[in-house]
């Protein structure tokens, strides 16, 4: 498979400017878009998040990587801080969404974020208050505090842990369902017995599957 065009582009969130990278749809008319929010291990670490983009932009998707960390100046998420930048990282999440929600290829009623473990109770703060997200992927996440005890609403979500994970417990997925239970939201829980704070093998495939899928059905 060849490799999407991607391009470096960046926008400013509260005076400090941000990276974002492009990965674009195959097709000219104007597409859905995906906002792809990486974990706290940063984009450093490797190139997983980029191959994740490469992806979805492969599907059909404008895939859009978000270099959120540059609000606070890190190459990686301090966990003794995240409480603190959450609210900052959230509001460039949302500016993010503007940005790329003006794009001149992407269909700007359709827009979805997939999240990665910090990226996840991202989106998950975002989206609570943001009705311009029309779906939402949790790749191992958590509730933040504020979502978990306020939330009105949540778009269609799909949630994916794996039972073994030592980084962010799976207790945290079942939070999350009982929250879109209690919204009475659309949703997909899936949790793989065997995996951890990431997906090997055959989970790694079905879960990416199963976003394929529940992208093409919300978005």
């Amino acid at each position: 498979m060849v490799s999407p065009p991607s391009e470096a582009l960046s926008f400013t969130s509260h005076g400090r400017p941000i990276s974002i990278e492009h990965f674009k749809a195959p097709h000219p008319a104007p597409q859905p878009a995906v906002l792809l929010l990486h974990g706290a291990d940063g984009l450093k670490a490797g190139r997983h998040y980029h191959l994740a983009a490469q992806v979805v932009a492969a599907a059909g998707y404008h895939a859009f990587l978000l270099h959120y960390l540059d609000r606070t100046g890190e190459r990686r998420a301090s966990y003794s801080e995240i409480g603190l930048n959450l609210p900052a990282w959230a509001e460039t999440v949302s500016d993010a969404l503007t940005f790329v929600q003006d794009h001149s290829a992407v269909d700007p009623k359709r827009l979805a974020l997939i999240g990665t473990s910090l990226g996840a109770g991202l989106a998950f703060r975002v989206a609570a208050q943001d009705g311009r997200v029309r779906a939402l992927v949790s790749y191992f996440g958590f509730l933040p505090d504020s979502v978990r005890d306020m939330a009105k609403r949540l778009p269609p979500s799909l949630v994916l842990h794996g039972a073994r994970d030592s980084i962010v417990p799976v207790s945290n997925a079942h939070a999350i369902r009982k929250l879109l239970e209690k919204l009475n939201v659309e949703h997909e829980v899936h949790v793989y017995p065997d995996q951890g704070h990431s997906f090997q093998g055959l989970a790694q495939l079905d879960a990416a599957n199963r976003t394929a899928t529940f992208l093409r059905r919300h978005l």
